[in-house]
């Protein structure tokens, strides 16, 4: 785990993009195609917009998964994050990807999850661009985490400090209207991926900063398992830094 901290989040946003385009581009040389994963949230919103001007980067051999989507939610509701990552993202692209696996979570769950299983256990994923939670999470996955399941995808109950983070960043209107369930690529499967770059801006993070990457390794601060990982670039700005 290497730990970069910068001047504003637009500076860490940009390092963030280029570290990972960097990425892309050697597996893109070396495979032929590439797998990505990519979050949804606040703290994504300068790593995308710098990964969309990277140039050099064959999007049509991209295959996309994402961390997580609600239950319930149609991917036309504001805080889908289908929505988010088609908005922000793939619909920007200069080339349509070769395929973006979304999380549909309007149907059944469970043979949702089995679906997702079996399209990412394919492949190695090369890179995922990720975030940590107020309450330190990674993906859906609240404290306590599950740390042990190899199921990549699985569907989980969403805590009320995470919950009120989706209020307080604007996503829903009120806190009943935050859904209480959710499909998250889990722990295990996160870990698994070759490269892990995690962006993580503003001071409300700072505390889940400093647990994560200072205290010792528990599923009761699930991005402290982020330690354990040989090639994950953890990248911050001087507000979420602030404790460390």
């Amino acid at each position: 785990m290497k730990i970069l901290v910068h001047a504003t989040a637009t500076e860490m946003g940009k390092q963030a993009a280029r570290d990972g385009a960097a990425i892309l581009r050697t597996a893109l040389k070396d495979w032929g195609y590439a797998r990505l994963i990519l979050a949804a949230g606040a703290s994504q919103f300068t790593v995308l917009e710098a990964l969309l001007r990277e140039p050099d980067i064959a999007w049509h051999r991209v295959t996309l998964f994402h961390l997580d989507e609600y239950l319930g939610l149609p991917p036309t509701h504001p805080a889908s994050f289908r929505n988010y990552l088609w908005e922000r993202f793939a619909q920007k692209l200069p080339v349509p990807l070769a395929a973006a696996h979304w999380i549909d979570g309007e149907v059944n769950p469970h043979l949702e999850c089995k679906r997702l299983n079996q399209l990412i256990r394919q492949e190695p994923i090369n890179l995922a661009f990720i975030g940590i939670g107020e309450n330190g999470h990674l993906a859906f996955n609240d404290p306590p985490a599950d740390f042990v399941t190899e199921d990549p995808y699985i569907v989980v109950q969403l805590d009320e400090a995470c919950r009120r983070q989706q209020l307080g960043e604007g996503w829903f209107p009120t806190f009943d209207a935050v859904p209480k369930q959710a499909i998250s690529m889990s722990i295990q499967q996160i870990m698994k991926s070759q490269h892990i770059i995690c962006s993580v801006p503003d001071e409300r993070k700072a505390m889940a900063v400093k647990q994560s990457l200072n205290g010792p390794i528990s599923n009761l601060v699930p991005a402290s398992i982020l330690q354990k990982h040989q090639q994950c670039n953890i990248h911050l700005d001087i507000s979420s830094a602030s404790l460390l």
